[in-house]
Parts: C-alpha cells; structure tokens; sequence
C-alpha cells in the first residue's frame, strides 16, 4: 500500500477533528486523525490490513469527504506536512497517537511523556500481538 507521505520527502498530514474522545478524568478533547490517499482500487485493501491491528492504529475511521469530521483543509494539517494527491485518490483517515498530545495540552498535566509525530513508540510486542 503507497505511503505517498514518504515518496514526498515528509511527514504524514494530521488534522484535529469535530470527534470527541471518551473524557477519562480530566483529561477530554478531540481526536486527531493522521491522512493517506489511497487510489481507490487500493483502499478497501488497506482498510482489510489495517483492521487486523485494532490494538494499533487499526482500520481508518473516516474516508472520503473531510468536512464530515471537521477538517476544512486538507492542504492545511495541523501537523505534519501538506501532501499532493490527484482526484483519483480517496483520502482515508486513521486515529493518530498524537490525540494524546493534544488532549495533553488542553488539560496541562505537570508532566506527561509521549511520542514525536511520526515516530511511534518501539515496543517488544510483535505485530501478531496487536491483532484482535
């Protein structure tokens, strides 16, 4: 599956949404979704690869038009860089560790550790232990 963020030289775009996360105490905010556009022929594959790994980022939660979560911009991320794509691609939207992130700066905790977008936390678990 094409990661056309990497053949662009950089990070992959992500847009903070209108979709609530489950509040947990203090902590409450909204979710941030990373993007890839997928020629169509190639995104029900990716949603079937990506939705063995519920316990990672699993399959995406959106694709197809971005105003329906809240993003008025794709040429606008949030974070990361903007990507090119043609009509021909669908753009597919995934949940994205950097949620915590967010929701982190919104609720100030004294301290907090987490990761830098687009470098994910290294694990000893293999990718069989992610799968439902």
């Amino acid at each position: 599956l094409p990661l056309k963020h990497h053949g662009q030289g950089g990070n992959v775009p992500m847009y903070i949404t209108n979709i609530q996360c489950t509040p947990s105490g203090r902590f409450s905010g909204r979710m941030v979704v990373s993007m890839r556009p997928m020629p169509l022929e190639k995104a029900i594959r990716a949603v079937e690869v990506t939705g063995r790994y519920p316990r990672a980022h699993g399959a995406p939660i959106h694709w197809g038009d971005p105003t329906v979560i809240g993003i008025e911009s794709l040429a606008q991320p949030d974070f990361g860089s903007p990507i090119s794509f043609t009509h021909q691609e669908v753009p597919m939207f995934w949940a994205c560790g950097v949620t915590p992130q967010t929701v982190m700066m919104e609720s100030k905790p004294a301290f907090a550790i987490t990761h830098s977008p687009g470098h994910m936390f290294v694990t000893d678990l293999k990718d069989e232990d992610l799968m439902s």
